[in-house]
Parts: structure tokens; sequence; C-alpha cells
């Protein structure tokens, strides 16, 4: 979601801090819609039995569904971010809800596994977009210094969802049917529409149109590339677990079915703590954010993975698991915003995307090691090493970033300054 990276910052004067401001109520709306896309997005965590069952597939093809969603927000997030790049937000934002619901009830319907497998995908298609120019709205609306405080709003969106939504989607899909799930999604889109309709500004484009060429350029840099891998890698990591955790806690940790609800909604808690917390710091210590969460989400999840039998083990790490996931989320935000100033609604799409990359691969990861027989806890040690790999990436851009600070600010400026990132 124009200016230099703070990789480009030269020694500045002293300014003046910058006044604490009011949050818009815009940003909050966006936040309230982010609620209806996260419980799309992660609700099937906890409906993969009854879905299997009723379309006739194993459990780990189910688990594609998933898969789709987070392919359909890969794709969908540059994609339509070029496509909306010179067209109004407001009209953007309140065509992409309208798709993303009308994806819900055709998920609600599906007669099969094809069909719901491409619903899933329209759906995703216009969450990506959604949440690409939503960022970019609530990053617009916002100073520079107030960019994750702005994202952790949005996040929190997530949050709640996981609070609430993940587990009342598995509640009413024990009781009512996994469908049930999907109209309630689509009543809280229709929820989110006439917010969206009644509360969004009307913003002004800009003076000079968008350059697609410009924008693109974004993606020769390397601190972008970075971002993105360890976005992907921070992410997938702790969903290629997340993503099996009802059979996990059912099949491994001998919890009953009535139990599966009650755990995603204390993940969603943790969620809540920990982009409450993150929002707070990152903008502050950003890099320390990013390499104290990805670190600690490594060693839940390698607990995780050896403590699996143990219910009250299971249960507390994956309160622990969600605060560290989401601890980290608004930092993730913010960087990319920081090193991709020069294109923010790419920028936006790109985080978007990152994080999809991971949702994608962490979930297919976590399903090849269970088609391998080596049962439901590899998930936990396969989203380790992804963790972990996300973790010597994030180093690997902290060197990058103060080798080029010192470098650039022995020398002679070359591009306009802006407030440097704390680097923990």
């Amino acid at each position: 979601m124009p200016s230099p990276s703070a990789e480009h910052t030269t020694t500045a004067p002293a300014t003046i801090p910058e006044p604490r401001t009011r949050m818009p109520l815009a940003v909050y709306i966006l936040g309230l819609s982010v609620f209806a896309l996260g419980t799309s997005e992660f609700m099937l965590s906890g409906l993969l039995p009854p879905i299997a069952e009723d379309m006739n597939v194993s459990i780990p093809r189910a688990g594609l569904l998933i898969s789709a969603f987070a392919i359909g927000m890969v794709v969908g997030a540059p994609l339509l971010a070029v496509a909306t790049l010179r067209l109004p937000r407001k009209t953007t934002l309140v065509t992409l809800i309208t798709v993303f619901g009308l994806g819900q009830i055709a998920g609600a319907l599906a007669p099969n596994y094809a069909v719901l497998f491409a619903s899933r995908v329209v759906s995703a298609l216009a969450c990506a977009g959604f949440w690409a120019v939503g960022a970019a709205v609530a990053i617009a609306m916002v100073p520079v210094g107030s960019r994750a405080k702005a994202m952790a709003v949005m996040i929190g969106g997530l949050s709640i969802a996981n609070v609430l939504g993940v587990p009342a989607g598995a509640f009413l899909g024990e009781h009512l049917g996994w469908r049930s799930a999907f109209w309630a999604v689509g009543a809280a889109s229709a929820i989110a529409l006439i917010g969206v309709v009644t509360r969004i500004p009307h913003l002004p484009l800009p003076e000079t149109k968008p350059r697609l060429k410009r924008e693109l350029a974004i993606y020769r840099d390397r601190q972008v590339l970075l971002a993105v891998t360890i976005t992907a890698l921070a992410a997938g990591g702790v969903f290629c677990a997340f993503s099996y955790l009802a059979p996990l806690l059912t099949d491994v940790s001998g919890l009953d079915e009535s139990w599966v609800s009650a755990v995603l909604g204390l993940f969603g808690i943790g969620a809540l703590v920990g982009t409450t917390i993150g929002g707070r710091v990152a903008d502050a210590h950003l890099f320390g954010v990013l390499l104290s969460g990805i670190a600690a989400s490594t060693v839940f999840l390698i607990a995780l993975a050896l403590l699996a039998p143990s219910p009250i083990a299971t249960i507390l790490l994956t309160f622990l698991l969600g605060v560290s996931a989401f601890y980290t989320a608004p930092a993730l935000n913010a960087r990319m915003f920081n090193v991709a100033g020069a294109a923010p609604t790419l920028a936006g799409a790109t985080t978007t995307a990152a994080f999809n990359l991971g949702n994608t691969g962490g979930p297919w990861l976590g399903g090849t090691v269970i088609d391998a027989d080596l049962g439901y806890a590899s998930t936990a040690w396969a989203g380790a090493a992804m963790t972990a790999l996300g973790l010597a990436t994030a180093a690997v851009a902290l060197k990058l970033h103060k080798s080029t600070s010192r470098v650039v600010t022995s020398g002679t400026p070359q591009k306009k300054e802006q407030p440097a990132e704390a680097p923990c």
C-alpha cells in the first residue's frame, strides 16, 4: 500500500514528533469488514471433517479448499490492485464486498466439491482485492508513524474473526451443518456492505494518475522480495499446523469434537492479544517485533509437535500460536509499506499475496506430510521448519537494512528523506 524506503535514509535533522491523532472511523469500518473476510478464510479449519464426509473426499483434499482460497488471494491481490488502480476506491470496495458475499452464497449452495472449490476461488479474488484496496485506504488516512496501528485495526478484524467467527462457524457446522456457516458469513458480508456504503468516504483520486510501470518497479528492490519471503514463511508455518488443528485435537490430543470450536476461539483470543501488542510496539521496534514473533512461533510449533498427545499442552500452545502469529502481523504489513512506499496500492496487494502464499503453501505442506502417513502432529514440525527459515530471512533483511543505512548515511544522499525504521 511515494517515498523511498528507509534503506535510503540519510541522517535527518531533528523533527517535531507528530501529535497523537485519533484513528479515522473509516479504518474501524474496514476492520469490521475484514471480520467477514477473515471468518470465511479461516473457518474451514473447524469444518474440514463434515465437509470431507459430505463431499466424499479425504481430509487432506478438503484441506485444499483452504489452499484454494489462499491461491485466489495470491492471484487476486495484485491482479485486482492493478485493474482498479485508477478507479474510485469506495466504488471498488463496494463492488468487491458484494462479489465476496455472493461467493459465500454459492458455497452454501454448492452441490459438489468442484463447485465449492470454484466458489472459494471467486470469494478469495474479491477478498484479496478488498484487502489490497482497503489497506491502501487505511494507510492513506493516517500519518507515517501510525501505519502499524492502522494495520493493527484491520488485522484486528481477523483476530475477532478467530475469536468469534471461526468458533461460531465450527459450532454451526456441528449443529446445523457446514453450509449454515457459509450462510452466516454471507449475512455478515451484507452488514459489512452497509458499513462501507454509509461510512467509507469518497476519496479523491490523486492529481497524478498512478502509473503501472512505476508501481511494478518495486519488485526490483531486494528488500521488497525479502519482505514477501518473510511474510509467506511466517504465515505459512503457523497455518501449516492451524489448518489441520481440528483433526489434531480429536485424533491426537483425544479431545471430543465439541472442544474444537472452543480451542479455535482460544486461538482467536491469542490473535487479538497479539495484534494489540504488536500494533502498539511495531512502529517503534519493527525488526524487534519481527524477529521475536517469528522465533516464538517456531518454538511453539516445535513444542506442539512434541506435546500434541497432551490436551492441556495443545490447548495452551494453540493460544500462544495465536499470540505470536498476530503479534508479528502488523510489523509484516508495515514493513512492506516502508520498503514499497512508491507503490502504495501494490504494496498492500503484495502483502496480501505474500500472506496467502504462506496460507497456500502451509496447508499444502501439511496435507503432504499427512498423506505420507507421518500423522497430524507432523504438520507442526513442517510448520516449524517454515518459520525457522522465515526467521533466518528476517535476520538477512535486518543485516542488509543496517548495512545500507550506514553506507547511505556516510555518503551523499541521493533520494528524498523519510523517517527511518527502528531496527529493534
